[in-house]
């Protein structure tokens, strides 16, 4: 197990370092000129102004030598500073930041019950109607994209109805709990499908195991079954699948809180874009990317302490 966690935590380091090489190589060959963002005014484009800008940012030097510059300063929480705010990226991002977690956190609450709830109602009502009409519903539900999704509950919900606020995320405590919960319903509705999906063919499958079997034929009830036996059984794709859903969904907050004009990681990313701000472009895609390898290795150093059957088929490998 010890082998395991040390190749799983390399491995997450070189992809990391790959991930930095490649978003620092995308935002080098985008175009433009870096200096006409840094300046801003045309009339300060003399020549002893952009000779000065490009010494500052070491824009004369070689791209490899570049990105060592600036994987020295992402090392030590230095990504430079905005063209735009003209602020540390770094405080940028610590103001945006916990909208995010708190908008992606509160998703993960509301798509883990209602698809593990979904999936165990399909799952043991399978080949009859409430199967077929949760299978039905939920694809429907993924079928329509997030953006489309949001507008629609504001315009009911917040524009109509009233119950919620149009825009924003509140300062904090309940209130921000109230001003994300069409922004999380938005984010979790797309991923039920899979989650559910996942929680019935899993629990399918473990109900034609022997064990279960076995537990059936002692006369033991059929809810202590699924409970203890069939639900038991099945975390490991379960877990698996939401540890993946949760983990992209960091990406999926860009349209969401476009949409909801919440001040967070997703829409700094697009007003970055707009306005040619490498160093902010640079360090969301980063902390994306930070985010979901991190999500991902944690989930997958932990399933064979949740279930003791990947733990014995690490221990062989």
């Amino acid at each position: 197990m010890v082998g395991h966690a040390v190749r799983r935590i390399g491995g997450m380091i070189l992809t990391l370092v790959i991930a930095s090489f490649i978003i620092f190589a995308a935002m080098y060959a985008a175009p433009g000129d870096p200096v006409t963002f840094l300046i801003g005014n045309p009339e300060n484009l003399t020549p002893e102004r952009i000779a000065s800008v490009r010494a500052q940012y070491h824009l004369d030097d070689p791209m490899l030598l570049q990105y060592w510059h600036w994987l020295s300063g992402v090392v030590t929480g230095d990504f430079g500073r905005s063209f735009q705010y003209h602020q540390p990226v770094a405080d940028i991002l610590a103001a945006r930041v916990p909208v995010t977690l708190s908008l992606v956190a509160y998703a993960a609450i509301l798509l883990t019950v209602g698809g593990i709830g979904l999936g165990v109602l399909a799952a043991v009502r399978r080949g009859k109607t409430v199967d077929t009409a949760v299978v039905g519903g939920t694809t429907l539900a993924a079928s329509v994209p997030s953006f489309v999704l949001g507008i629609a509950l504001v315009a009911l919900f917040a524009v109509q109805l009233g119950w919620f606020p149009v825009a924003g995320a509140a300062t904090g405590g309940l209130e921000r709990i109230w001003a994300l919960t069409l922004p999380a319903l938005t984010l979790a509705i797309g991923a039920l499908a899979i989650v559910s999906r996942v929680t019935r063919q899993s629990m399918i499958e473990q109900f034609s195991s022997e064990h279960v079997e076995a537990a059936r034929a002692t006369g033991l009830a059929e809810r202590f079954i699924v409970r203890d036996h069939v639900l038991r059984g099945s975390w490991g794709p379960i877990i698996t699948m939401i540890a993946l859903v949760i983990a992209s969904m960091i990406a999926g907050t860009v349209a969401v809180e476009t949409v909801f004009g919440i001040s967070g990681v997703g829409s700094l990313l697009v007003d970055a874009i707009n306005t040619h701000d490498f160093p902010i472009v640079q360090a969301v895609l980063l902390f994306m990317v930070v985010a979901y390898m991190v999500v991902t290795t944690v989930v997958d150093l932990l399933l064979p302490v949740l279930d003791p059957r990947i733990n014995r088929k690490v221990a062989s490998a």
